[in-house]
């Protein structure tokens, strides 16, 4: 009898564990990202207003009907590629730099059975939208992904976002700090990360 109940517990502590983790998950998705579908048609366009001179690799070929396709540009491969092939999340630089780490080449393989409209065109666009990444340079690369991140979070614009002041002096150690001549470093306290602001 003893044996059951110290089961049952253990069940329903991993039980517990479990929804946790999937409450914390749930958190910290963004319900607005959630909620409305992705918006495509509209997004790489105002990529290319704010990037003219970005490449948009929009010289291919319908294989249906022959007609050139002028509005199948590198950026909304790019966007499809990254939303429905690998399954990123939007609202995050570092999620859109491990896709264009894939154009590069230094991150995951990029399959061209899988890449958007590579059977839909005439032409697999994905060596010429890879060589067009590549040649970016890395202030345009940057440019990109801030453009990318700040049409998928509306919120994060420069008016909507907090001025920033002066970084904090540092704070001064609390007595569970280790004295300055110790061979372990400092704890670290709230307000840290304002030091490393320029």
């Amino acid at each position: 009898m003893r044996n059951r109940s110290i089961a049952v517990r253990y069940f329903l502590l991993s039980l517990a564990s479990i929804l946790l983790l999937v409450a914390s998950v749930g958190w910290q998705l963004n319900p607005a990202a959630v909620a409305q579908p992705i918006r495509i048609e509209e997004l790489w366009q105002q990529v290319y207003q704010d990037l003219p001179d970005l490449p948009r690799e929009n010289q291919y070929v319908n294989q249906e009907t022959g007609d050139p396709s002028p509005n199948n540009t590198l950026v909304s491969r790019m966007i499809r590629y990254h939303v429905y092939s690998k399954g990123r999340p939007v609202t995050y630089r570092l999620d859109w730099k491990l896709t264009l780490a894939d154009y590069l080449g230094v991150n995951e393989r990029m399959e061209p059975n899988t890449y958007p409209s590579g059977t839909s065109l005439t032409t697999n666009p994905m060596d010429g939208d890879i060589a067009a990444v590549r040649s970016l340079n890395r202030s345009q690369r940057d440019a990109l992904v801030n453009a990318l991140v700040r049409l998928f979070t509306p919120s994060s614009t420069p008016e909507a976002s907090p001025p920033v002041s002066q970084p904090p002096a540092p704070p001064t150690p609390s007595p569970s700090s280790p004295p300055a001549n110790s061979r372990f470093p400092r704890q670290p306290q709230p307000g840290d990360a304002q030091l490393l602001l320029p």
